[in-house]
């Protein structure tokens, strides 16, 4: 009876590789993973970094300096530029708010409220069925974005130029529709009254601008 082969039996040397394979694999591992240091970039001046700092403030401090001579010399804003609102008329000096509220509901702010009222043939403040009964704008709210304009159908709330609204009584920046109104123009009447430009509000909104007419101010526009 035969008896059974003993393993082989391996060198010292072929015993050791495996470890040795993986410790060299997982160093390879680690320096593949680890971040790539760089070298600091170079600086593109020969000036040390408090006088690159300090080199704005010498060059500004040979410039023309602009001063505005404010409050004796009012600023000159931009033709277009959003300030206080401005609730226009027509021609004849009937309202052109029609109590719609799509300002209010425009306004991101949330700084207009706007009641609507009913127009009677002895108390008529607008052409339309409805006007603008109670018209107000938180300025302490107001951002002067000027979608309120923009949302405006009929053309009666634009913004003026006027920029000057700082008070120091908060109730005083919460402009009403007293405020708001557009001055009566030569030519106008002071609301309510009658229809004077035609007999239903068509005649108001679909008609041609009257060139000579100051309460007109798209005219410009459509040239």
């Amino acid at each position: 009876m035969s008896e059974p082969t003993p393993p082989p039996v391996t060198s010292g040397a072929s015993a050791g590789a495996g470890p040795a394979r993986r410790e060299s694999s997982a160093v390879a591992r680690q320096s593949s993973t680890a971040p790539a240091t760089t070298a600091p970039g170079k600086r593109s001046s020969w000036l040390p970094g408090p006088a690159q700092g300090f080199g704005v403030t010498f060059a500004t401090m040979f410039k023309k300096v602009t001063t505005e001579e404010y409050p004796e010399v009012p600023k000159q804003t931009k033709p277009r530029y959003h300030g206080r609102h401005v609730l226009n008329r027509h021609p004849d000096g009937l309202e052109k708010c029609v109590g719609c509220e799509l300002c209010a509901w425009a306004c991101p702010a949330d700084a207009i409220y706007v009641e609507g009222g009913d127009n009677t043939e002895d108390a008529r403040f607008s052409p339309g069925e409805r006007y603008g009964a109670v018209y107000q704008i938180n300025y302490l709210r107001c951002i002067f974005c000027g979608l309120c304009i923009e949302a405006c159908p009929t053309r009666s709330l634009t913004m003026s130029n006027d920029f000057e609204l700082a008070d120091d009584d908060r109730q005083a920046l919460i402009y009403t529709k007293e405020q708001l109104m557009a001055p009566l123009l030569p030519g106008m009447e002071q609301p309510p009254h009658p229809m004077r430009l035609g007999e239903n509000e068509q005649d108001y909104y679909v008609r041609a601008p009257q060139p000579g007419s100051a309460a007109e101010p798209v005219v410009g526009e459509r040239a």
